[in-house]
Formats: structure tokens, C-alpha cells, sequence
């Protein structure tokens, strides 16, 4: 296990839980309503860039959504392609799996905003996050690629070091 994907699959766990925060606020506030029936769009120049104040809520909310599914993507791509366990990479996979339902599901809160719109939303993001912060923990649980002194920073490997 290398700390570059460690880093990696917590940096997308942490994005993902900051999204899911600014989600709420975003339906909290009934940001995405400003947008109506325009989605992918919304309103302010080329229907690309926010209006006000709440257009920006919803236009930033997409923004960071578009950023955490490259992340998702990337972590899902790095633990298959590396040479990590079977739990890491179905956990990353069943993430990036969820991810195009969870963009629909968005969208479908927009033109069908609801209680049940909500609810399968905000399940979906909890199924992408339950999935990267397993891969996450597991990261953490296996031992470092080449070894315990391969990763300094471990606690384990400076004990070692010590005898």
C-alpha cells in the first residue's frame, strides 16, 4: 500500500463528506430551485456561470461535485490499476459505479423536488461515502507497500527501527 493512494482515497473521502455538507446547505437553502427545469444549465452568462447569490450556492455545489467525481474516478482507477486488495478496489468500484445514479438523481431533484427526490439523493451519496471510507480504512489497515519500513510516517515501522 503506498501513502500517494492512502492520501488519495482520504483526500476523496474527505471531498466527498465536504460535498455532501454543502448538498444539504445547497437543498436547505433551495439553492437548486433558482436553476428550475434548466439543468445541466442555469441562469447568469451562456446559463454557465451564476446570476446571485443562490445561483452561485447551486453553481459551486455542481462545481465541487464535477471536482469529487474526478476524484472518485481517480481513486477507483488507481486501486485497480495498482496492486491493492480485492475489498479496496470493489469499494472504490461500487463507488464510481453509484456515481452516474447520484448525478441523475441530482438533477431529478431539481425537476421533481420532493421528499422522495431528496431521499434517494442523499442515499446515494451515502452509498458512494459508506463505500470510500471503507477503502479508506482499508487502506490504512493493510501493511505498506515493500514492507513495514517502507513508510516512515508509521508507527509501527519506527518502533522496528528502534530494535
Amino acid at each position: 500500500m503506498t501513502t500517494r493512494f492512502r492520501r488519495l482515497v482520504a483526500a476523496t473521502t474527505g471531498l466527498t463528506f465536504a460535498l455532501i455538507l454543502l448538498g444539504v446547505y445547497t437543498g436547505a437553502v433551495g439553492a437548486g430551485l433558482t436553476c428550475a427545469g434548466r439543468w445541466p444549465f442555469c441562469d447568469g452568462w451562456l446559463g454557465l456561470f451564476p446570476a446571485n447569490w443562490m445561483s452561485f450556492i447551486e453553481w459551486f455545489h455542481r462545481f465541487v461535485a464535477m471536482i469529487t467525481g474526478f476524484f472518485i474516478l481517480g481513486s477507483a482507477v488507481a486501486a485497480w490499476r495498482g496492486d491493492y486488495t480485492r475489498r479496496i478496489r470493489y469499494a472504490t468500484g461500487a463507488a464510481l459505479a453509484v456515481l452516474p445514479v447520484q448525478v441523475l438523481l441530482g438533477a431529478n431533484t431539481i425537476f421533481n423536488f420532493g421528499a422522495v427526490a431528496q431521499v434517494l439523493h442523499h442515499a446515494a451519496a451515502l452509498a458512494i461515502l459508506v463505500s470510500l471510507v471503507a477503502a479508506t480504512a482499508w487502506a490504512y489497515v493493510e501493511p505498506p507497500a515493500g514492507g513495514l519500513d517502507a513508510d516512515p510516517q508509521s508507527e509501527t515501522a519506527t518502533s522496528h527501527a528502534d530494535d
